[in-house]
C-alpha cells in the first residue's frame, strides 16, 4: 500500500473520479479536515443530490403504497455527466411536483366528498326524526327525569334546532356537556348506529365513524352555547331546513354532487396510478445515478485546490499491485474530456500507518469478517484469517461432533450456496448474517461429519463398519441371566484382540456402562493436546512478524522466552499423555499394565510443587515397579521447571534492556551524523531526531507495559490452556443431549410393538426431528460457534495479533449502492 498525490484538471476531475469509483481500489484522504460541509467547493451539488434523493424516496414510498411493481435493474448505469444532472433533476422535480399536486387535489376532493356525505346523513336523520318515525333520545338529568321546557307567559317559545355529525368516540361526552351547559333545557337525539365513511383525507386510510344528531333548544342564548360546544367537540353542523320539501331538494343536490365527485375521484386515482407506474420503470435507474453523482461530488469535496485554481489536488492510498490499473483508468477517463494536461499520479513518502487491505473472495470473505470483528490487522501484520479457514471449523467440529447433525448443517449450507443469486436479494438482517457465512457453515458441517465419524457418533448411534475389537466368549445362558457384565481385557477368555478399530472409536462403547468415563478421559486429553498445538502455533506466528519487520532482538527477548516457558510445562504435560497411551495397556505383552499408570494431573502438580517425597513416589499397586513414566523423569522435570522459571525474568527485563540499547545506538548515530560538515545532512538528522523523540516512549512506560505483558502471559498460559477444556465439556453435553432425545423420544415409537406403533412413530419422529433441529443444531450450534470464536479471538490471536490497524476503505460505487444508509 502506497500513498500517492493526484493532480486533476477541473474539467476532467468529475470523469476521473467516476472511473475510479467504478474501479473501486482507491482510498482518498480528506485534505480539508477543518472545513465544514458548507465551506467545501461542491456543497451546492451535494445538496441538490440530497434533494433529489429525498424526492425519489417519496416517489418510491408512494409506489409501494399503491402496490405497483418497481422494475428491477440488471445492468447498473454509469454515472451521468454533470450536464445530464440538470435534465435528471428537472425530470424528478416535475414528477414530484405533479404527484404532490395530484395528492393535494385528491385531498381537497376527499374532504369535499366527506362533507357532502356527512350532510346527506344529517338530512336523512333529520327527516326520520321530524317525521316522528323513531324513538326520541333526550337528555335527562342525574335523577333520570326529563327536564321541563322553559315558557314565557302562557305561550311556549318556538323550538330551534341544529343538525350535524359527531365522532363516534366523542358522542357521550358531547351529550353530557350539552346537558350541563344548557341545564337540561336541550333536547338531543342521535342515531343509535354509527356510519363508517371513506378513508379520512388527513389521517390516510384510517376509517372515520360518525353519528348524526339533532339538538333542539329555545332562545338565542342557548343557540350560542350549543354552537360553541359543537365547535369545541369538532362536531360538523350542516344546514337543515324545517320544511320537508326544502330538505328533499337539498338532498337531491347533495346526491348529484356526490355522484360527480365519485367519478372525479376515480379518474384522479387512475391518473395518479399512471404517473406512479411511469415513474416505477425508471426509479431504480434514477436512484443509482443520483447516488453515484452524490458520491462523486462528496469525494471531490475532499480535494484541495492549487494556488492558481486550475486543478484539484488529491491524496490517495493505492495497493501497489493495482497502480498500473489506476494509471490506465485515469488515462482512459482523461481521453473523453478536453483538458490541457493529463492526470498526474506521483508517489509520496509518509510515516503514517498504512491501511490494511486483504483481498477476499466469496469463500474467504466470511472468515476474514470474523477476524475483522476482533480488530483490523496492522499493516503487514500476520493475518489470522488464512489459518481461520481451517482451525475455526475444526475446533467447532470437536464440540459439535455428530456426523448426522453435521450432515444437516452441510445440506443447509449447500442450499444457501446453490441459491445464492436468489437469496442475495433478501434484506432481512438476521438472514443476511447467515447468508454471509454460508461457506463458514459449509466448512463447519463438513468438519462436523469428520469428527462425528471419529467419535463414531451419528444421531447418538454408532456404526459397526469394520467389526468391533471386542469378542465376548461367554455362553448365551450366562448372558441371559446377567443384566450387565464387565468385560476384563486381561482375562484369559480371549475377549479382546490386539488389532484396534481402524477408524474412530470402537462401536462397543456406545452400549458400555462406563462409556462416559472413557469418553471423559479421551476428550479431556484431546482438548489439552489441541490447546498446546493451537496456542504454540500462535506464538510461532510472532516469529513471522519479528522476521518481516526485522526486529531481530525481539526473537531473543520475546519469542524464545515464551516458547521456553510454555513447552517445558504444558508441552511436557501433553507428552505425558502420549507416553501413557503408548506405554500402558491391558495386554500381557505390555511392559506396564493399566493399573500401574500414574495420574498425569498429579504428576504435573508434583512437578510444579517440587514434591518428590517417598510417600508420593511409592507405586499405587504393589505389583507396579515405579510411579514414574520413564527413567530419569524426576531430573527431566526439575530441568524443565528451571527452564520455565528462568524464562520469566528474560521475558520481563529483555524488552526494556533491548529498548535502552536501541535508543543508545540511535543517539550515537545522530551524534555521528551531526558532526559531519554538511549542513543539509545535519538539518535532516536534527529533524529526524526531533520526530523520533516525539514518538519515543519513556522507559518507565516500557517497563510497566512489559511487566503487565509478562504477568498476563504467565497467567494466561494456565488459564488459556484450561479454557480449551470447553472442547471436552461441550462435546460431552452435545452427545448426552442427543442420546436423551434418542432414548426419551424416538425409542418410544420404535419400541412399540402394537398396531398403533406405526402411526405413532410419525408424530414422534416429527417431534424428534424438530427438537433435533431447534436444540441440537440451532442452539447447540450457536453455542459451539460462540465458544470457537472466543478461542480464536482470546486464546489464539492474542499471542501474535494486535488488531489495531486501519481498514482499507476504497471509494467504490458498489459499496455506495449496496449500503443505502451509508451517507
Amino acid at each position: 500500500m502506497s500513498l500517492f498525490q493526484l493532480f486533476l484538471q477541473n474539467e476532467s476531475a468529475y470523469q476521473c473520479v467516476s472511473e475510479l469509483g467504478e474501479l473501486g481500489i482507491v482510498q482518498f484522504r480528506d485534505l480539508n479536515p477543518n472545513a465544514t460541509a458548507f465551506q467545501r467547493q461542491f456543497t451546492r451539488e451535494v445538496r441538490r443530490c440530497n434533494d433529489m434523493e429525498r424526492k425519489l424516496r417519496y416517489l418510491e414510498s408512494e409506489i409501494v403504497k399503491s402496490d405497483i411493481s418497481i422494475f428491477k435493474v440488471d445492468d447498473l448505469p454509469a454515472a451521468p455527466q454533470p450536464k445530464e444532472m440538470i435534465d435528471l433533476e428537472a425530470t424528478i422535480d416535475k414528477l414530484d411536483a405533479e404527484l404532490r399536486e395530484i395528492d393535494a387535489n385528491n385531498d381537497a376532493l376527499k374532504k369535499n366528498f366527506h362533507s357532502l356525505t356527512e350532510m346527506d346523513l344529517t338530512i336523512q336523520f333529520a327527516n326520520i326524526f321530524l317525521k316522528g318515525d323513531s324513538e326520541l333520545v333526550a337528555i335527562t338529568d342525574e335523577d333520570g327525569q326529563t327536564p321541563s321546557v322553559e315558557v314565557s307567559g302562557s305561550t311556549i317559545q318556538p323550538f330551534n334546532f341544529v343538525a350535524g355529525v359527531i365522532d363516534l368516540d366523542r358522542q357521550f361526552a358531547f351529550e353530557r356537556m350539552l346537558w350541563r351547559a344548557a341545564r337540561g333545557n336541550v333536547y338531543f337525539r342521535r342515531s343509535p348506529i354509527a356510519t363508517a365513511l371513506l378513508e379520512d383525507a388527513i389521517v390516510g386510510k384510517e376509517k372515520k365513524q360518525v353519528v348524526p344528531f339533532v339538538a333542539f333548544y329555545q332562545g338565542d342564548q342557548l343557540k350560542n352555547r350549543v354552537e360553541r360546544i359543537c365547535e369545541g367537540f369538532h362536531a360538523a353542523l350542516y344546514p337543515c331546513p324545517k320544511e320537508e320539501p326544502e330538505r328533499t331538494e337539498i338532498s337531491r343536490g347533495v346526491l348529484a354532487r356526490l355522484s360527480d365527485l365519485k367519478m372525479i375521484l376515480s379518474q384522479t386515482r387512475d391518473h395518479r396510478n399512471r404517473v406512479l407506474a411511469a415513474a416505477a420503470k425508471f426509479i431504480r435507474i434514477w436512484t443509482v445515478k443520483v447516488r453515484k453523482i452524490k458520491a462523486i461530488y462528496f469525494t471531490l469535496n475532499m480535494f484541495s485546490v492549487d494556488g492558481a485554481g486550475k486543478c484539484l489536488v488529491a491524496e490517495c492510498w493505492i495497493p501497489d499491485a493495482d497502480t498500473d490499473r489506476v494509471c490506465e483508468t485515469l488515462k482512459h477517463a482523461n481521453n473523453s474530456e478536453i483538458s490541457s494536461f493529463e492526470p498526474i499520479l506521483t508517489p509520496m513518502e509518509t510515516k503514517e500507518m498504512r491501511p490494511t487491505f486483504h483481498r477476499t473472495n466469496k469463500f474467504t470473505k466470511g472468515f476474514q469478517a470474523l477476524v475483522n470483528a476482533y480488530g483490523i490487522a496492522d499493516y503487514r501484520e500476520v493475518n489470522p484469517g488464512l489459518f481461520t479457514i481451517t482451525t475455526f471449523p475444526f475446533i467447532f467440529a470437536i464440540m459439535f461432533g455428530d456426523a448426522g447433525h453435521g450432515l444437516f448443517v452441510t445440506f443447509f449450507a449447500l442450499f444457501l450456496i446453490l441459491k445464492e443469486k436468489q437469496l442475495a436479494k433478501i434484506r432481512d438482517e438476521v438472514f443476511s448474517i447467515l447468508f454471509g457465512g454460508r461457506y463458514i457453515i459449509l466448512m463447519m458441517g463438513l468438519f462436523s461429519m469428520y469428527t462425528g465419524l471419529i467419535y463414531n457418533d451419528i444421531f447418538s448411534r454408532s456404526f459397526n463398519i469394520f467389526g468391533s475389537a471386542w469378542k465376548v466368549n461367554i455362553s448365551d445362558e450366562v448372558l441371559q441371566q446377567e443384566s450387565s457384565i464387565m468385560l476384563d481385557p486381561k482375562a484369559e477368555a480371549g475377549n479382546y484382540r490386539q488389532t484396534p478399530y481402524p477408524f474412530g472409536l470402537d462401536p462397543v462403547w456406545i452400549s458400555a456402562e462406563n462409556k462416559i468415563v472413557f469418553l471423559n478421559s479421551y476428550k479431556m486429553k484431546l482438548s489439552i493436546i489441541i490447546a498446546v498445538f493451537h496456542m504454540t502455533f500462535g506464538v510461532v506466528l510472532t516469529l513471522w512478524n519479528f522476521t518481516y519487520f526485522k526486529k531481530w532482538g525481539k526473537i531473543f527477548v520475546e519469542f524464545l522466552p515464551r516458547m521456553l516457558f510454555f513447552w517445558p510445562l504444558f508441552g511436557y504435560l501433553m507428552t505425558l499423555m502420549f507416553i501413557k497411551w503408548i506405554q500402558y495397556g491391558p495386554s500381557a505383552e505390555r511392559k506396564y499394565q493399566t493399573d500401574c499408570a500414574p495420574s498425569i494431573l498429579i504428576t504435573f502438580i508434583n512437578m510444579c510443587m517440587l514434591s518428590y517425597s517417598e510417600a508420593k513416589t511409592k507405586p499405587p499397586v504393589p505389583e507396579c515397579e515405579t510411579v514414574f513414566f520413564f527413567e530419569g523423569q524426576k531430573t527431566v522435570q526439575m530441568v524443565f521447571l528451571l527452564i520455565a522459571v528462568l524464562a520469566v525474568p528474560v521475558l520481563l527485563f529483555g524488552t526494556p534492556v533491548l529498548f535502552l540499547i536501541e535508543r543508545r545506538n540511535k543517539r550515537k548515530q545522530q551524534m555521528a551524523s551531526s558532526s559531519v560538515g554538511d549542513s543539509e545532512t545535519a538539518v535532516a538528522a536534527d529533524t529526524s531526531a526531533s520526530d523520533d523523540d516525539e514518538e519515543e516512549m519513556p522507559f518507565s512506560d516500557v517497563m510497566i507495559y512489559q511487566a503487565i505483558h509478562t504477568i498476563e502471559y504467565v497467567l494466561e498460559s494456565i488459564s488459556h490452556t484450561a479454557s480449551y477444556l470447553r472442547l471436552w465439556a461441550l462435546s460431552l453435553a452435545h452427545a448426552q443431549l442427543s442420546e436423551v432425545l434418542w432414548f426419551m423420544v424416538l425409542r418410544i415409537g420404535l419400541g412399540n410393538g402394537t398396531w398403533f406403533g406405526g402411526p405413532m412413530i410419525w408424530a414422534i419422529f416429527a417431534f424428534w426431528c424438530g427438537a433435533t433441529v431447534a436444540i441440537l443444531i440451532a442452539m447447540e450450534g450457536m453455542s459451539a460457534f460462540l465458544h470457537t470464536l472466543r478461542l480464536h479471538w482470546v486464546e489464539f490471536q492474542s499471542k501474535f495479533y494486535s488488531g489495531t490497524g486501519v481498514k482499507f476503505s476504497p471509494f467504490s460505487f458498489k459499496r455506495v449502492l449496496d449500503d443505502p444508509s451509508d451517507d
